[in-house]
């Protein structure tokens, strides 16, 4: 499988960039990772869509292997929109299926909603739409939780002690209910870290997961979803929170739509149901390469 990487200049900086199966024919799928400020770390897994199509995966600026400047005012929606032009561009990806993962699917449908062309269709896995929703959403999954686990949080955040261990103890309650429901590969997770960059989550999220207070605090695209013209999948665990219910009306709201609910999963589908989550997004892919 040819293997190809490097690095693409964008306003900012360098993102490196890897490609798998570079010389297939088949339309590539781009990867957009989640965070803000996370990487494609957790995503290698979706080498595996490059059977018979080139998957491009990139670290966005300011995480993973990519440079991380200190101009804060890079950390903002329209420049990694840019960004991703920029990659598309320098790597002559003409027609592209683009695949967005959490905050990647936030990212996916700015770019999308610009119009650009060569876009064949757009998978959002685990959506993150409306930042307003996603925060409702998130007071509905910790109502679930117990009481005790809910009291900390509120606590935590109300007082601005999100750094405490109390708060952290309760984080990881919530992220095996809704984030990831699998036994956790401490070394992997150690790995991982190290290539997040904590500054872009908080100057564009903030502090927890909970509640929105960075300059993502407004977003919602929920009303042009009508405007999207290409084939789109949405995905999300029946676990998540990135809940059925809210992936269910972006979908409503997006033409030539379909849904998918990965049963067993929470957050990380890709890789508590890995290979049926490879089989759904390949046949989707493959559907809409064949279309005429």
């Amino acid at each position: 499988m040819m293997y190809q990487e490097g690095f693409v200049e964008v306003t900012g900086g360098r993102v490196w960039y890897e490609i798998y199966n570079k010389d297939a024919k088949g339309t590539p799928v781009v990867i957009l990772h989640g965070g803000p400020g996370s990487s494609t770390y957790s995503l290698k897994g979706l080498k595996a869509l490059g059977e018979d199509r080139p998957v491009v995966m990139y670290d966005q600026l300011g995480c993973g292997k990519s440079d991380r400047p200190d101009d804060l005012s890079l950390w903002k929606i329209d420049r990694f929109v840019e960004e991703l032009g920029q990659v598309r561009e320098a790597l002559k990806l003409t027609e592209v299926h683009i695949l967005g993962h959490s905050w990647g699917t936030t990212l996916a449908a700015a770019y999308v909603l610009t119009k650009p062309i060569g876009v064949k269709s757009v998978i959002f896995s685990s959506p993150c739409l409306s930042a307003p929703m996603w925060e409702e959403d998130q007071k509905r999954n910790i109502a679930k939780l117990p009481t005790e686990v809910q009291e900390t949080i509120l606590r935590c955040e109300e007082s601005g002690e999100t750094d405490s261990a109390e708060f952290h103890d309760a984080i990881k309650a919530f992220n095996k209910e809704f984030v990831f429901r699998g036994e956790p590969d401490l070394e992997w997770i150690k790995a991982g870290a190290g290539m997040r960059n904590p500054v872009v989550y908080e100057m564009m999220w903030g502090p927890s997961e909970f509640t929105v207070k960075g300059n993502l605090k407004t977003f919602d695209c929920t009303q042009q979803l009508s405007r999207i013209e290409c084939s789109t999948l949405y995905t999300c665990g029946r676990f998540d929170e990135a809940t059925p219910e809210s992936t269910q009306y972006y979908a409503q709201m997006t033409p030539a739509s379909e849904v998918h609910v990965f049963e067993s999963s929470a957050h990380m589908a890709y890789i508590e149901e890995p290979e049926e989550y490879l089989r759904v997004i390949g046949e989707f892919l493959e559907k809409v390469d064949c279309k005429v």
